[in-house]
C-alpha cells in the first residue's frame, strides 16, 4: 500500500509539473499547497458565500467591500496566502466580480 501512495504521489508533482501556470494558477496553487478535497470544499463554498454577500451588498447601495476581505482572509486554510490565491482565482477566471472588489481593496490599501 505505501508503494502504491508513494507512486501516486510521484506521478501528482510530476503532473504538477506540466499544469501551465499562467492558463491555471489557482489549480497548480492548490497541488503545490498540498490543499485537501475538504479544505478545497470549504474554500468554494466560501467565495459562494461571500459572492452572494457581495451581490446582497451592491444591491442596497453599499460601497466598501473590506469586511468580505477579512471574512475571506480569516477563513482561508493557512496553507494557501490570500493574496496570491486571490491573483490565482482572478486569473483562472473564478468569482469574478468578487475578485475584482478584491484587487480594489488591495490596490487602495497599497497607495
Amino acid at each position: 500500500m505505501k508503494n502504491e501512495a508513494e507512486t501516486f504521489a510521484f506521478h501528482l508533482h510530476l503532473l504538477s509539473k506540466i499544469i501551465d501556470k499562467e492558463a491555471h494558477p489557482f489549480t497548480k496553487l492548490i497541488i503545490e499547497q498540498g490543499v485537501t478535497e475538504d479544505e478545497y470544499n470549504r474554500l468554494i463554498h466560501l467565495l459562494d458565500l461571500l459572492e452572494n454577500q457581495l451581490k446582497k451588498q451592491k444591491e442596497a447601495g453599499l460601497l466598501d467591500f473590506s469586511s468580505l476581505l477579512i471574512h475571506f482572509a480569516g477563513m482561508l486554510t493557512e496553507k494557501l496566502a490570500p493574496h496570491q490565491t486571490i491573483y490565482a482565482l482572478k486569473k483562472e477566471g473564478y468569482y469574478p466580480s468578487l475578485m475584482n472588489e478584491f484587487l480594489k481593496i488591495m490596490e487602495n490599501l497599497e497607495d
